[in-house]
Parts: C-alpha cells; sequence; structure tokens
C-alpha cells in the first residue's frame, strides 16, 4: 500500500495507538482521550479507514475458535504470473495474509484449516494448481505464544524493550 494521501500527525498516531490497544473504545472515549472533539475523532477515524491505514476487527486466536491447523507457507512463483497468482490466491477463504518477500520465497501466506483433509486440499487442490506456483513449504503452529497488535506507527518516538541477559 502507498503512503497515506493525508500524512499522519500525532492525533492520527495516537488515536491509532489507542485503537492498537482496544479497539472497542468509543468514539466519546477516543476523542476525550486525545483532547478533540467528537466530531474531529469521527471524521479522523472516517479517513484512517477509507485510505486503509488502519482496519478495526477482533483478533481471534485460530485454535480457540476450533481450527485443527494454522501455520505458514512460503511459495515460490513465476514472477511473471504474479499478478493472476495474487488475485487467484485473494479468492481462497482459508488464506488470512498474503504477502509479497524477497528472500528464500516470493510469497509469504497464513492459513487456518478445520481439519487435516483440509488442509491437504487447500495445498494440493487449489494452491499447487495455480498456474505459475513452482513450489511450497508449509510450516505449521502448534501454539501461539505472542499475538499483539499495539505496536504504534513508525513514526512514534519509543525505546524499545529488549531483554537483558
Amino acid at each position: 500500500m502507498a503512503s497515506p494521501s493525508t500524512p499522519l500527525d500525532a492525533v492520527d498516531r495516537g488515536m491509532i495507538r489507542l485503537l492498537q490497544k482496544d479497539g472497542r473504545m468509543p468514539i466519546v472515549q477516543l476523542a476525550k482521550e486525545m483532547k478533540i472533539s467528537e466530531t474531529t475523532a469521527r471524521t479522523r477515524l472516517k479517513r484512517l479507514i477509507q485510505e486503509e491505514i488502519i482496519n478495526v476487527v477482533a483478533v481471534s486466536n485460530p485454535i480457540k475458535l476450533g481450527f485443527e491447523i494454522i501455520g505458514n507457507l512460503k511459495l515460490n512463483i513465476d514472477l511473471k504470473k504474479k499478478d493472476a497468482i495474487l488475485e487467484r490466491l485473494k479468492t481462497i477463504d482459508q488464506l488470512n495474509y498474503i504477502a509479497l518477500t524477497t528472500g528464500g520465497a516470493d510469497l509469504d501466506v497464513e492459513f487456518i484449516a478445520r481439519s487435516l483433509d483440509e488442509f491437504k486440499a487447500l495445498i494440493f487442490d487449489h494452491i499447487c494448481k495455480i498456474d505459475g506456483v513452482n513450489s511450497s513449504e508449509a510450516s505449521l503452529i502448534v501454539e501461539i505464544v505472542k499475538n499483539t497488535w499495539d505496536y504504534g506507527t513508525g513514526w512514534d518516538q519509543r525505546t524499545a524493550s529488549l531483554p537483558t541477559d
């Protein structure tokens, strides 16, 4: 995605940080926390969503929702067919994240499946049959150890809290 059409200012960044901690925060409370009017908060939030800077959703744990298999796929593709492959992948419901990458694989894809049969069909009947997909490597997630989304923005001033030995 390209950068936002209007640069993010301190209010935008503050709203994003608050919503990353609590996406259900009411507009009234958001405005109060940011010391802005409710109308300004509503307008800013609408712009952030319309410009796809944020998406306010419930982040869930797929393991606790009954999905038996979740994981990551590394796909090597014919880059001349990249656009068609990406369009096809976007139509597969079991895929919830697709990213073009550099390094050892061309695409990084996250998936969920209700069963081993659904996982097998996803890989062999859908993904590997897409013209231009050369190979796939699957890694299965056995436990979600950390799943946070409150990282602020790239413009925030913060110090990394790295563990000390």
